[in-house]
Order: structure tokens, then sequence, then C-alpha cells
């Protein structure tokens, strides 16, 4: 790889990284057109769930003259109907009361807890252990053929998106959060489980973390033969491609990421991209251009969100974009059960229309995404499409990935439900009793945790 660099792209290629938190909210949000009342009411939802941005979406990817409804202000800025009226109404009159810090993060906790904080069972049912010995802080195996790994030092981003289904990680709660320093502890995992061929690092955000930390946590890996591929978790190249260009380690991590390819794996480098805005700036081009030249393949995935990116030309004009910059459309996912699942997810049926919608208008190389994905207990799900059978209305669904590895690929059927948004608003449809994954126990992939625990 020739590490060259393009020339000057934009006023934003050469800064430093600066971010804005809770303390800067009230100016931005006035800077938006927002209200006295309405601010205290986005502060509100901020004492709830995180927010970070930085100077790059401020200034290059937020159109400011038609916020608050741009659709990147949106993606990172809490809203003030995110969270139900009354906790709003609550936390607010603390705020203005000046209610003590203890009073506040009380009353955030109690809001907190009921937001499903981990979905998908990952507190209990994926976490893996050595035999009987504690559980593996840090870590993930809810695949067989694949081990989720978190940083320590990668838990936060470059700025959080409003509807991050890992929001638990950055409120600060440490009974909330995981991370492992253990790299040690996953080789040696991954030595007693020749399964896994894949691992996932994930937060936060990896690529958050300097080229030496990352070094540290990556380069033990490559000595591992059974592993196949080395993923990387990142919204980094919408938040701050300055990453890959002209970050002091920018050419360092892509050294680092040639070495992983060298060492004959597969570097997958998934990217978070929300809407075809974020790759607007000649800045993150070059630095799509600059990871393509190490031989790692970028793919990308999104959730669908509404009111961000609830329109089928909005996911045409995106993987069209991704295909032409030599990227792979990966997974459009469904709205986790987490967080403001309330404010932003959109029905099955009206999600299944987007995703044919666009999928209709695209080229075979951009057909490679899968969805709508919902990431549930039980494994990923996919929504096929909604038919007649029998003389009955039903959606189509099939596991991408499942616990129990038998159950992937095969089709089965929900009651139509245009109300649904979730796998477990789903009825079964043709009769049956129960869906095929609540038959039997879901398969521990690890095949050490206790099948009571499940």
């Amino acid at each position: 790889m020739s590490l060259t660099h393009d020339a000057a792209l934009s006023p934003s290629a050469g800064r430093r990284f600066r971010a804005y938190t809770t303390k800067h909210l009230d100016e931005l949000t006035a800077r938006a057109g927002l209200g006295d009342a309405e601010r205290l009411a986005v502060r509100a939802v901020a004492t709830v769930l995180p927010f970070r941005v930085n100077s790059y979406v401020i200034d290059e990817l937020i159109d400011w003259d038609v916020a608050p409804d741009d659709p990147i202000y949106r993606l990172v800025f809490p809203q003030a109907d995110m969270l139900p009226q009354e906790d709003v109404a609550r936390i607010a009159d603390l705020l203005r009361q000046d209610a003590p810090r203890r009073e506040l993060n009380q009353a955030a906790n109690e809001v907190r807890a009921r937001l499903n904080p981990h979905p998908a069972g990952q507190m209990d049912l994926n976490v893996p252990t050595f035999g009987a010995e504690d559980p593996l802080e840090g870590m993930q195996h809810k695949y067989a053929e694949t081990v989720l790994f978190f940083p320590k030092q990668g838990q936060t981003c470059h700025a959080y998106c409003t509807y991050c289904f890992r929001w638990a990680q950055f409120v600060g709660e440490p009974d909330l959060k995981f991370a492992s320093s253990e790299i040690d502890h996953l080789v040696r995992y991954l030595h007693q489980h020749p399964e896994v061929t894949s691992v996932l690092f994930t937060g936060g955000d990896p690529m958050i973390m300097g080229e030496g930390v990352l070094s540290r946590y990556i380069e033990p890996l490559l000595q591992v033969e059974t592993l196949e591929s080395i993923r990387i978790g990142t919204k980094s190249l919408a938040y701050w491609p300055q990453r890959f260009t002209t970050d002091p380690d920018a050419d360092d991590t892509l050294r680092l990421f040639e070495r992983v390819v060298d060492s004959g794996k597969n570097l997958a480098f998934m990217a978070h991209f929300s809407h075809p805005n974020e790759m607007v700036p000649d800045l993150a081009q070059q630095a799509v251009r600059r990871i393509r030249g190490t031989g790692a393949v970028i793919r990308t995935q999104a959730p669908l969100i509404r009111t961000i990116n609830d329109d089928p030309a909005i996911w045409e004009s995106m993987w069209r974009t991704h295909v032409r910059h030599g990227m792979v459309p990966y997974y459009m996912f469904v709205e986790r059960d987490t967080g403001p699942q309330d404010y932003f997810a959109v029905p099955l049926a009206q999600a299944y229309g987007i995703f044919r919608g666009a999928y209709k208008n695209v080229s075979g190389l951009a057909r490679t995404v899968r969805g709508p994905s919902m990431s549930a207990t039980p494994g990923k799900v996919c929504v096929d499409g909604v038919t007649e059978v029998a003389g009955e209305k039903v959606f189509v669904l099939h596991f991408i990935q499942a616990r129990d590895p038998e159950l992937v690929g095969k089709p089965f059927f929900a009651k139509y439900d245009e109300k649904a948004s979730w796998l477990f608003d789903l009825e079964p449809a043709l009769g049956a009793a129960r869906f095929p994954h609540e038959e039997a126990p879901p398969a521990d992939p690890s095949g050490l945790v206790d099948p009571a625990r499940m």
C-alpha cells in the first residue's frame, strides 16, 4: 500500500479531535433554534441517555440551516420526546431546581432500568467461561463461529448515535458495562474453542483507540491458526475519518491493517453508515480509499431508524454510494428492543416495504445486503416478506444466525401484524402452537454454559 495523502480536503481535515458533551448541549441546541423549554427537555433526556458529538460532525455533516430536522442532527442530538413524557418532566424539574447530582443520578437510573439496557441475553446467555471458572469479562459468545470482544480502551465513540443499542456502555454505570483488557484470556479461549473462526472487536468503538493500543489487542490473534477473520465494528468512517487520513497515527493504523491481511486473515471493517450524507465529505471518501488499499474489506450496515432513514430512497442512495466506493452492503437492522426503541422503531411490515423498495432498484452488487434483520435472543431473524398461505396473511421469516444452528436458513411463519416491531410482538401462524426456536432450549455455542441458565 502506498500511504499517500490527497490534498487538503476540508477545514476539518487536519484538526485535532474535539468532543462536545452535555455541558455544551444548551449552546448547541440553541443554535438549532430550540426554545428554553425544549432545550431543558433535551437536557433531561441527555441525563438518562448518553450525548457526545465532535467538531467534524458539527462542522461537516450537520446542515444547521435545517436543524433540528437535519437527519444527522437527529442522529446525534437527543430529542425532547425520545423518552416517556412523565420521565422527562420529572428530570427537567430536577434540573430546573438545580437538584444534587445524587438525586439526578437516582432518577436517571430508575428510567434506565426500564429501558432494557442489555437486550438479547447479553449479560447472562452470551458470556463464556473457562470451565467452572468465573465468566470471562468483556467477551460474548452467542454463535459458535464468532466471539465478540470489548476492549477496555475502546468503550466510547467519536460521537454517540441517539438510537444506539449499546447506550448502556456509555452512561457511567459499571454494572451495565462490558469491557476487558485481558487479550491473553481471549487467545486462551480461542485455542480451547477451534470452532471460533471470527473475532469481532466492538464497543463502543475500537477505532477510538490509538494504533499502539489497537495493535496490542490485534497482533496476538494473528498467531491463532484457527482464526480466519478479524472484524472491527466502527462508526469512525462517518464520525471521524481523520482517524485514517491526518491523525498522527493514521499511517501506522493502516500498516496494522496490512499486517492482518498479510497474515492470511480477512480483516473485515464493519462500517456503520446511517445516512447517505455521511459519505458526502471528500475526507470520508479518502478514508475509504486508504482502508481498502490495505486489503481490508469494508462492509456497511445500519439500523432502520424512524425520522432518520425510514425511506427506501435513502437506503437505495446509500447502498449505491457504498458500491461505487468499493464497499459491500451487509445489513439493514431492525431497531433493537432497548433504549428509546418506541421512538425510533419502524413496524416490521413497514420495514420490509422500505427494504424491498430499495433492494429492487439496486444492482446485484448491492444485493449482498440482508434485512430487515432482528438481533433477538434466539438469533438474527430476517423478515423475508409478507404473503398469504392457506388463506392466512403471514410474515415469512428465517434465521440468518441462531443459538441452535439447526434453525439457520429454515423458513417459518408469523401472523401478520401491522403494528409489530420486534420478534416478541409476533405470534405463530398456520395453527402452530409455538415458533421453532421455542420448541427446545437454545444451544450453547461454547458448550460451557449450564442449559439451566438459558
